[in-house]
């Protein structure tokens, strides 16, 4: 639990009203000049933002190089990137809330590939994305480097061909 927040942490995004700048409605963490104190994991720190291009496919990459995670029986740190890519279909992620909700990770202890199932599910939970994809690029401890990748994509979408192929991808 963490001790302050910014803003409601709502995963919907408000209806956009005159007053609001373009682009911030229902953003609540984007702009705050108060910083939000993160103790553990909290997928409520996500926040979203509408696609004003639903009519195109675009894929989203975006790069963490800077994670880190904990090990769930020593408790040592483990570091990595994690790069998610996604097709937005009503909904995209803003930016700074999932940065907060990486760093939410930082104290909590999870295997390699938990993190990146953790992350795709509550990123599709929040998006409802067409496809997305999660890879972890964890440097090695004990001489070997973990590099999960999970791939999901929506029934009816058109992407569900990619999934398999996608899996057997070497990074």
């Amino acid at each position: 639990m963490r001790k302050s927040r910014v803003g409601a942490g709502s995963h919907g995004a408000a209806a956009p009203s005159a007053s609001a700048p373009r682009g911030r409605e229902g953003l609540t963490l984007l702009g705050a000049s108060a910083r939000p104190v993160i103790e553990g994991y909290d997928p409520a720190l996500l926040e979203k933002f509408s696609n004003r291009h639903e009519d195109l496919d675009t894929m989203v990459t975006l790069r963490c190089p800077e994670f880190t995670t904990l090990c769930p029986i020593t408790g040592q740190p483990d570091f990595g990137e994690l790069v998610i890519r996604y097709v937005p279909d009503k909904w995209l992620v803003e930016s700074k809330s999932l940065k907060l909700y990486l760093f939410s990770f930082r104290n909590r202890g999870d295997f390699h590939e938990d993190v990146c199932n953790i992350v795709l599910k509550d990123l599709r939970a929040l998006l409802a994305p067409k496809f997305i994809e999660v890879l972890g690029l964890f440097r090695p401890r004990g001489g070997i480097a973990i590099h999960p990748r999970v791939v999901w994509a929506a029934p009816g979408s058109g992407w569900e061909s990619e999934v398999r192929p996608r899996l057997l991808v070497s990074d």
